[in-house]
């Protein structure tokens, strides 16, 4: 009634059955696609697999009457890979070092979320 939202991490090492003991309480899934700890690390092909099963028990969970969850990818988001992860089921993506680690390059902040958004706008539906 506050505005919060529960939500639940898997890292890389997580399975994703963590999440049937928990789908009735949560608002977000986030999956790390690196290992946490530090920023700039490489994207996690893997991931792909694990937000394609998400996704699939996300839609079950609303199929059978549950609430819309959000599914969000953190680490290693890029242009070159956000399409891919849109497709195979993120909702939401955390972008750190692609905007931040060089500020002035390709047109500062607005230029590369713009690419980002053409990416995006891009991906196979």
């Amino acid at each position: 009634d506050q505005g919060c939202k529960a939500g639940l991490v898997l890292n890389p090492g997580s399975p994703v059955e963590h999440l049937d003991w928990v789908m009735d309480k949560l608002d977000i899934v986030l999956l790390m696609s690196v290992n946490p700890g530090f920023g700039g690390q490489s994207f996690i092909p893997s991931t792909l697999d694990k937000l394609k099963a998400v996704r699939k028990k996300i839609d079950q969970h609303v199929k059978a009457g549950g609430q819309p969850i959000l599914l969000e990818v953190d680490g290693g988001i890029k242009v070159s890979n956000v399409a891919a992860a849109a497709v195979a089921g993120a909702d939401t993506f955390v972008v750190g070092s692609a905007i931040f680690g060089s500020p002035d390059a390709d047109g500062g902040y607005r230029g590369v979320l713009s690419k980002f958004r053409s990416a995006l706008l891009s991906a196979p539906q």
